[in-house]
């Protein structure tokens, strides 16, 4: 071999060897996102979760990829959406909401699951306990469903003589029997005669609300749960047009002129299932994670539409409040 040909034969290999050092390099992680609402109400939680991403080091189109999946509120699609990452073969999914989140344990039992939920996860099935999920699902557990009975005391203080309170679940929601089941309690355990009406469409909140209308209730409560959260624009709107004060779970319907709310921090929590994302894809496994439990509570009253609506709202409890809007 004449030197002529030995440099060219070496200038050749060195210029392969930055394509053969890419080749090598792991393949970007990707993290399945699946959620049973619609893209747009849910902007914020999906910053708040890429923010608890950021804070254990990854960064959606840097370091780590998001499959995104959306339900659009029909429950019966989640399965096929679940399956489907499943077949992608993503290394974490995020599934917000205890529906998504049975899905996505029904689908695998390998591919590590954070959930966020409103209902009790051992009782769902998504985790042997609180401290110790033993398998391959973790998260946080919102507790949404459980303050329902809270829900309802505030609600009364509001219209202390209330004949009738109606109560709006969905009853595809996997919570939907537990949650009627524990506002029923409370209610008769005050004596609080109410009604509990079921919507899991636009079509039958429209129902719904023109039932609490003919019923003549004083005011209503609507049940915790990820399709009325995605549709939470339209219920305040409803609920305007009947004059019917009522009360939800999350701050984000009273921002958008629902009477009162009183539940966990949502953005919080999507910061939670973040991190949680983030340190499973740096190696911690779910089944030692134990299941966030949230410490605080927001009340937040909209005196705005208190005004509207008549209402005066007690000086005690606006002292109470987290936040008033007014």
């Amino acid at each position: 071999m004449t030197r002529r040909e030995f440099m060219a034969l070496l200038g050749g290999a060195a210029a392969a060897w930055p394509v053969v050092a890419r080749a090598q390099q792991p393949a970007m992680p990707v993290i399945g996102f699946l959620n049973g609402g619609s893209p747009e109400p849910f902007a914020d939680y999906v910053a708040a979760f890429r923010q608890g991403l950021g804070e254990t080091g990854f960064a959606e189109g840097r370091n780590v990829a998001i499959e995104y999946r959306w339900a659009e509120g029909q429950t019966d699609r989640l399965p096929a959406l679940a399956a489907d990452l499943v077949r992608r073969q993503v290394g974490v999914i995020a599934a917000a909401g205890s529906a998504p989140a049975l899905a996505a344990k029904t689908a695998t039992a390998t591919i590590p699951i954070v959930f966020s939920g409103g209902g009790d996860p051992v009782r769902l099935g998504l985790a042997d306990s609180l401290s110790r999920p033993g398998g391959n699902a973790t998260g946080v557990n919102m507790f949404s469903t459980s303050l329902e009975p809270k829900r309802l005391g505030l609600l009364r203080e509001i219209v202390p003589n209330a004949a009738l309170i109606a109560v709006l679940v969905n009853p595809t929601g996997p919570n939907s029997e537990a949650q009627s089941r524990d506002i029923q309690e409370a209610a008769r355990a005050v004596g609080q005669k109410i009604h509990i009406l079921h919507a899991s469409s636009e079509g039958e909140l429209d129902t719904s609300f023109a039932t609490v209308t003919q019923l003549r209730a004083a005011a209503l409560l609507t049940g915790s749960d990820f399709f009325f959260n995605s549709r939470r624009d339209h219920i305040v709107a409803l609920a305007a047009r009947h004059a019917i004060p009522a009360i939800y779970e999350w701050r984000e319907f009273a921002a958008a002129g629902g009477l009162m709310s009183y539940g966990t921090n949502l953005a919080e929590t999507y910061r939670q299932v973040g991190i949680y994302t983030g340190r499973i894809l740096k190696g911690d496994k779910p089944a030692d994670l134990p299941v966030v439990q949230p410490t605080k509570f927001e009340f937040v009253i909209n005196l705005k539409t208190a005004k509207v609506l008549g209402l005066a709202i007690p000086n005690s409890m606006q002292l109470l409040a987290d936040e008033v809007i007014e």
